[in-house]
């Protein structure tokens, strides 16, 4: 459980710019505090000390402002950056090196028994604000947007944004940097906007089909106007 732990302190030192040494993880971050808090509480929780593990999850959450059940599976080099607002379910699951950012919500659909949260694979990235909600499962290298609801299962290396969550870029459509780049609250630069390229392809089919209509009308006219001039000649004989 220490070696986890030191490990959940080394990889922030990867992924945040700010931190500095040690010390300054240790007394500083939030993130850290509520790990310790949960390796501690799972470690009861797996030994059937359920209420001890509850209690001593409930202290980490009023101390960090980060709900981590202490029933959730969590692998190593687990970061949270700023952290105040997290929420993770009792039958999350989540991988290696992974990463979420304040306001994340790993959420359950239903109130039944069993799994009812989602499933984290390694090295998924989730932004600012988003909710994963359901049995849903984020595969390798996942990237979910700030603010995005994500009901559904996301693809490796795939990036969905938006409400509901839609994919917007694969790590196919990434450059060799880009791709292997740690992304950012679960963006890559200018991300596209789907909502806004499906309404530009319906402009664009109105204005072919303005233009085809257009074109339509100049060729009637042109017929009017011949039989127009046919018409005295055929009187005349």
């Amino acid at each position: 459980m220490f070696k986890t732990i030191r490990d959940d302190i080394a990889v922030i030192f990867d992924r945040d710019p700010a931190a500095r040494n040690v010390l300054e993880i240790v007394l500083c971050y939030p993130g850290v505090h509520a790990m310790i808090a949960y390796r501690f509480s799972h470690k009861l929780w797996q030994w059937n000390f359920k209420l001890a593990a509850r209690f001593i999850s409930h202290v980490g959450r009023v101390l960090t402002g980060i709900e981590i059940h202490p029933g959730a599976k969590i692998g190593k080099g687990f970061f949270i950056d700023h952290g105040m607002g997290v929420v993770i379910g009792e039958t999350c699951e989540i991988g290696d090196n992974c990463t979420l950012y304040h306001g994340v919500t790993l959420g359950g659909t239903t109130w039944n028994k069993g799994k009812r949260h989602p499933t984290l694979k390694d090295g998924v990235v989730v932004g600012a604000g988003a909710k994963v909600l359901g049995p849903i499962t984020l595969h390798e290298g996942a990237r979910v947007g700030s603010n995005a609801v994500v009901v559904k299962d996301v693809p490796h290396d795939t990036t969905v944004v938006g409400i509901p969550g839609r994919e917007v870029r694969a790590k196919k459509e990434l450059s060799p940097d880009q791709a292997h780049a740690f992304p950012s609250y679960g963006v890559e630069g200018q991300m596209p906007d789907p909502v806004a390229k499906a309404v530009t392809c319906v402009l664009e089919q109105m204005h072919q089909m303005e233009r085809r209509l257009h074109t339509l009308e100049e060729e009637k006219r042109a017929l009017v106007a011949q039989e127009t001039e046919q018409q005295p000649d055929k009187k005349r004989a």
